[in-house]
């Protein structure tokens, strides 16, 4: 990610208030199963941005939902560059629309991607399935 999109994330990182609930880098951690250096990699890329009080990281209930999200993502096939332009565009489009339509080609690209890995795991199987055969019978008439 191009730094001056860290700064465009920085800048519309909303403080956490007195009545939001706040988290430390430890706490996702242990709830994400991941480790704080994770978590710190994400922020560097401009996903997560953190308030700070000295050297102390305060996670809000968005910085929570990204992590959620950016974790989603990742199982999905999903690189982070894609996590975070969608990020861009939610924070650009409240209402979302432009969002939901990248989504959709990202997910159209995602099944295309899983459905070539199909056929390429079913190709290498069949292969696998005519080795195994030609070493058994190859093995059977050893034995004889």
């Amino acid at each position: 990610m191009k730094p001056d999109n860290q700064t465009n994330f920085a800048s519309s990182a909303k403080a956490p208030s007195s009545n939001d609930q706040t988290f430390s880098i430890s706490d996702l951690a242990k709830e994400f199963d991941i480790t704080t250096r994770s978590i710190r990699f994400y922020e560097d890329q401009g996903l997560i941005t953190p308030e700070r009080n000295g050297q102390t990281r305060i996670y809000s209930k968005r910085d929570k939902v990204r992590l959620k999200l950016i974790l989603r993502g990742k199982r999905l096939g999903f690189t982070l560059a894609e996590t975070g332009r969608l990020f861009e565009l939610y924070d650009a489009d409240k209402s979302s629309a432009k969002q939901l339509v990248t989504m959709l080609d990202l997910i159209a690209e995602k099944k295309a991607d899983l459905s070539q890995q199909m056929d390429d795991i079913k190709v290498v199987l069949m292969e696998l399935v005519t080795a195994e055969r030609r070493c058994r019978d190859t093995l059977n008439k050893i034995d004889e």
